[in-house]
């Protein structure tokens, strides 16, 4: 994937609302967006 790629990911992980953005900040990756969903959290990441 090329940088500055959108990728939306989905998640029924309870745990994944601290893990994303740590994950993000980790490598490199903007956290643009986070929304809690019916089901769990979505979550709009831009790859650096």
């Amino acid at each position: 994937m090329a940088s500055g790629t959108l990728i939306l990911v989905d998640t029924s992980d309870p745990l994944a609302v601290i893990d994303m953005p740590h994950f993000c900040n980790e490598d490199g990756h903007e956290l643009v967006e986070t929304e809690k969903t019916e089901n769990g959290h979505r979550f709009l990441i831009r790859k650096r």
